[in-house]
């Protein structure tokens, strides 16, 4: 078998698609993508695609260590990026092609059922504990909210208030028996961060997302031991070697994203390296169907996995959803604030190739704001 084609879909609201075609008719599809520079990992995919055509698609991990280190310079988010949608189609090929779910080629499943988060948006309390109790409503057992927008490098008690009665809100109407986790998107400083965790403590979050930038990582460990709050990071790690500092730091929770972090090969290591740390795995996925389906596979063959994060109803999605792209929205049903495990080969979905066409005729060009702080001075979004 041989790889014969491959095509890139810039597909709305901000995914890039690739589909992977052999010469037996076996098609995978994938999603390498970073969000708001979706063109430039496109033409990361067709360089790399020079490599692929007419080889055998099963020989995944031969493909992904060329596709990694095959040029002088390697890393950074596009070209893991990259690899990561390539990688993602090759496993769906490989499931095809050997009759089974990727989980199954895996070692096998670990658990039957994969808990699952919604976010919930709103600036006001009164608007965060209205979608708070909308998730209730739908069955959610979990819920992630941004902790704040605009934060002061050292904020003052006035916004450390704001804070909190933000994520009280959320919190009363939870109650005890569901889990909030906050997102801090990487928009405080080492100081803010130390100053606003032990706030939190009494709400008892699931855990704190990129508390600091990743450049700010070496500081990692000072926050682990100033907070109450269970730390996690990853969404801007692509790499085993990066998440070895946090780890060693003593985060709680690894967050890497399949479409980012070298697709399942890489995902699947880092899970086992967070296991030696007694970290556990909670993949970042606030993108596309093939995404999601991909991180499904991995956590239900990882000891190690925590909780998936999902994009169904997210704030950033306008005018298309996820399951725009799925013929058989089944794999996608949320079941008291899970998904079942999926049965069927390769990434257990099935792509809906006309909308895909269709939409990719459309495309997009999705740029993330740019924010400022009353000062004028860059503020991170």
């Amino acid at each position: 078998m041989k790889i014969v084609r491959i095509e890139t879909f810039l597909v709305p609201p901000r995914w890039l698609f690739c589909r992977v075609e052999t010469d037996e008719g076996l098609v995978g599809w994938g999603e390498p993508v970073v969000e708001g520079r979706a063109e430039v990992v496109r033409a990361a995919v067709e360089v790399l695609s020079e490599y692929l055509l007419g080889e055998d698609p099963l020989r995944i991990e031969q493909h992904w260590q060329i596709l990694t280190k095959g040029g002088f310079y390697r890393g950074g988010p596009v070209l893991s990026s990259a690899v990561a949608g390539l990688d993602q189609a090759l496993w769906d090929i490989a499931g095809q092609a050997y009759g089974a779910p990727v989980h199954a080629l895996l070692g096998g499943p670990v658990r039957e059922r994969v808990r699952i988060y919604s976010w919930i948006g709103g600036d006001e309390p009164a608007e965060l504990a209205d979608a708070a109790a909308a998730q209730v409503e739908a069955g959610m057992t979990a819920i992630k909210m941004n902790a704040f927008g605009l934060l002061a490098a050292i904020p003052s008690a006035t916004e450390v208030a704001a804070v909190v009665r933000r994520v009280a809100a959320a919190r009363e109407v939870l109650g005890d028996d569901r889990d909030i986790a906050l997102d801090f998107h990487g928009r405080a400083s080492p100081a803010a961060a130390r100053r606003v965790l032990p706030e939190l403590a009494p709400l008892r979050p699931l855990f704190v997302e990129e508390p600091v930038l990743p450049e700010h990582n070496h500081q990692l460990g000072d926050l682990v031991n100033a907070s109450p709050v269970p730390i996690a990071t990853g969404e801007r790690l692509f790499a085993r070697h990066e998440f070895l500092g946090p780890l060693r730091a003593g985060v709680a929770v690894v967050q890497p994203d399949l479409s980012h972090a070298g697709g399942i090969s890489e995902v699947r290591r880092i899970a086992a390296l967070a296991e030696t740390y007694g970290a556990v795995l909670a993949p970042h996925c606030p993108l596309g169907p093939i995404s999601l389906a991909a991180s499904l596979q991995v956590a239900f063959a990882t000891p190690n996995f925590l909780i998936q994060e999902q994009s169904i109803g997210i704030h950033y999605h306008s005018g298309s959803e996820l399951l725009d792209y799925v013929l058989d929205r089944e794999p996608f049903r949320f079941v008291d604030g899970h998904l079942r495990r999926p049965e069927a080969p390769g990434l257990g979905i099935t792509v809906d190739e006309q909308a895909v066409r269709a939409a990719a005729r459309r495309g997009h060009a999705w740029r993330n704001p740019v924010w400022r702080h009353d000062d004028g001075s860059f503020a991170e979004w």
